[in-house]
């Protein structure tokens, strides 16, 4: 098999949470290393419903319940990695992983390094993340920068069930621990989705919409919005360049640099608090970079407000970017109005 994606394998409708289902089912599979942990992941199916039918399919064994304490199951996946086991441990919301900090970033993190190699930890963590089912200012929040900013984790943040699918195998292939954040509006989307096992390379952005007026980078759900608003603004004769961004940590350099140095505009996009979000490393990094000569505007920025995300749906929306944001700040890119 080919270690990149299989164009050629056959393709079927399946949603988000689905194609996810199935990279755990292939991995269960084909490796008894590979165990499922969570809360209600067993009988329940998931906060979210992703696990499903899977502790039917493979026992209670392989699919384990584990108490309500994030720290403590965290901990147990973690444990189990360096002993031969390839974990993977579902959150109920990513905002509970402020819970698990100790394990992840203090533990999970550097052991490989603190051991001079000698062990590998990989455990694979699922977070679904952001907002936009009203709940409110503790199960809405986006932590992909919280994450990134550690090294020893690698992140993920995939936007179509092709991407849920192949990342999360490549993940499970991953010696180094990988944080994975499932967009929770992303889980009934459905798309074209390969059978079989194939990976989607970490640190591997995609040009999702070719352009040449202005460069938007963005992930998960962002990059839907921001198709939708390149679409709009094709009618206007700007063509926008969309950038899926993939991966986190680490961020795929040369793709980005080399729309900028096309463009010569960017627009940064991201739903979690805009301040020292992804969206600033993005745009340091392309200041940092020869990309910055062919800049012929100021980088701007769309992120979350300043603010716990609300309940109230009006307010929720307000709190993150959506389409006729993008499409407002690209505009004014393509035209030289900033």
């Amino acid at each position: 098999m080919n270690a990149q994606v299989q164009i050629d394998a056959q393709l079927r409708e399946l949603s988000y949470a689905e194609a996810i289902r199935e990279a755990m089912a292939i991995a269960l599979e084909s490796d008894p290393a590979v165990v499922l942990m969570g809360e209600d992941i067993g009988t329940y199916g998931g906060a979210f419903q992703v696990t499903g039918d899977l502790i039917d399919r493979f026992g209670p064994e392989r699919v384990m319940d584990t108490p309500i304490s994030e720290l403590g199951g965290a901990g147990v996946a973690v444990g189990a990695a360096l002993t031969g086991l390839k974990p993977i441990f579902e959150f109920q919301f990513s905002d509970f992983a402020a819970l698990a900090m100790e394990q992840i970033v203090n533990q999970a993190a550097k052991l490989r390094y603190m051991l001079g190699g000698e062990a590998e930890v990989p455990v694979v963590f699922r977070m679904p993340s952001g907002s936009g089912t009203g709940a409110a200012a503790q199960h809405s929040q986006s932590f992909e920068a919280w994450f990134g900013h550690v090294p020893g984790l690698k992140v993920v943040q995939p936007s179509t069930p092709a991407e849920a699918k192949g990342l999360l195998l490549a993940a499970l292939a991953d010696p180094d621990p990988v944080v994975v954040f499932e967009h929770k509006l992303l889980y009934k989307m459905k798309g074209p989705v390969p059978a079989g096992h194939y990976i989607t390379p970490i640190g591997k952005a995609a040009v999702v919409r070719p352009g040449n007026a202005v460069t938007i980078v963005a992930s998960a759900i962002m990059v839907h919005r921001a198709l939708e608003a390149a679409a709009k603004l094709a009618a206007e004769g700007i063509e926008a360049e969309v950038i899926d961004l993939r991966t986190v940590r680490p961020l795929d350099r040369e793709t980005i640099i080399a729309s900028v140095k096309k463009t010569g505009k960017l627009l940064c996009v991201y739903e979690g608090v805009r301040t020292l979000g992804v969206g600033a490393e993005i745009s340091a990094l392309v200041a940092e970079s020869e990309a910055f000569d062919y800049l012929d505007a100021p980088i701007q920025r769309l992120g979350g407000a300043e603010a716990p995300i609300p309940y109230n749906p009006d307010l929720e929306r307000a709190a993150v970017p959506q389409s006729p944001d993008i499409e407002r700040v690209a505009r004014q890119l393509a035209k030289g109005e900033v």
